[in-house]
């Protein structure tokens, strides 16, 4: 294989109650790259389009972590690369992971498939490094592994796949701000109080339990975080209009996706994730802001050949 296009999705992370622990793909937003064998060694991005990127090797997501791969793998040939990105940095859709997991996924096919999903995790990790300084697994390892994941260790790192209820739809507002992830971590409390956590992490175990029975009154009573969420949500204009314009419409329930602003709700079936879509719209329409809205179903493939 010479060269290779893919499309990397979209992905929301935290999912409410599982903050840096949760995270899944969607399949209405993502990017499309092109990867290129050359005979010249090392990495060349030849083509950016839908963001202002930047071409340098070593501070671009992508193409660090396809240097990463080539020189851990001693590679005989080298990689032209182009990015086409179909959602905007800093909405809190996953952009720099989807960079950095489609960097992955795709220099791993030029090689003849040598690594594993997990492995190719802690190399988009360190793509996600790069983008924002820290090496989070949630946002990469949804678009690697495809639908619901749990990062349930760091150290070892461990990635669980959910399933996921058929009738899940995800509908999702970005209001065209941007937050910055380091910003909206500076925000998070440094301790919370124990009965928080109890409440936090039994909440995840609720979300997980109703994935795998198809529980969806137990996933509705289980979107709640009471760590993340009041810190952060005073950085989207509008967010507590958005949640309760989605809950009255029927929606399971609301959260913030990744550090924001895209707002996500999760919904059972199409014609609530429209009636949901249509409620969020009349919310936020007055409000001066432009934004994106998108339904989706949860891409359970994760990063898949287009090409």
């Amino acid at each position: 294989m010479n060269y290779i296009k893919i499309f990397a999705p979209a992905t929301v992370a935290n999912v409410s109650c599982g903050f840096d622990s949760l995270g899944f793909a969607v399949d209405a937003v993502g990017d499309e790259m092109t990867f290129t064998k050359t005979a010249e060694k090392g990495v060349k991005i030849t083509n950016i389009t839908g963001a202002d990127l930047t071409y340098n090797i070593d501070e671009n997501a992508a193409s660090a972590v396809i240097k990463k791969i080539l020189n851990t793998a001693n590679a005989d040939f080298g990689i032209a690369l182009t990015i086409h990105k179909g959602f905007s940095p800093g909405s809190g859709l996953g952009s720099s992971a989807a960079s950095a997991a489609g960097a992955a996924f795709g220099t791993n096919q030029l090689l003849g498939d040598m690594y594993s999903n997990l492995e190719l995790t802690k190399f988009a990790m360190f793509g996600e490094k790069v983008a924002c300084g820290s090496e989070i697994a949630d946002n990469v390892a949804a678009a690697i592994f495809g639908g619901f994941i749990l990062v349930r260790s760091y150290h070892p790192l461990e990635i669980i796949k959910l399933p996921v209820p058929s009738e899940l739809r995800v509908v999702a507002i970005h209001p065209q701000i941007s937050i910055k992830t380091k910003d909206a971590r500076a925000v998070l409390p440094a301790e919370i109080a124990l009965k928080d956590a109890v409440t936090q992490w039994a909440n995840v175990g609720g979300l997980i339990s109703g994935l795998y029975t198809d529980n969806y009154n137990l996933i509705s009573n289980s979107l709640v975080d009471i760590v993340a969420e009041p810190a952060r949500k005073s950085l989207i204009p509008f967010f507590d209009d958005i949640k309760n314009s989605a809950t009255k419409a029927g929606a399971l329930g609301a959260g913030i996706s990744g550090s924001g602003p895209t707002v996500f709700a999760l919904c059972e079936g199409d014609v609530v994730a429209k009636a949901v879509y249509k409620s969020i719209e009349e919310s936020y329409k007055n409000t001066g802001i432009n934004f994106e809205m998108f339904i989706s179903k949860v891409n359970h493939k994760g990063i898949k050949i287009i090409k």
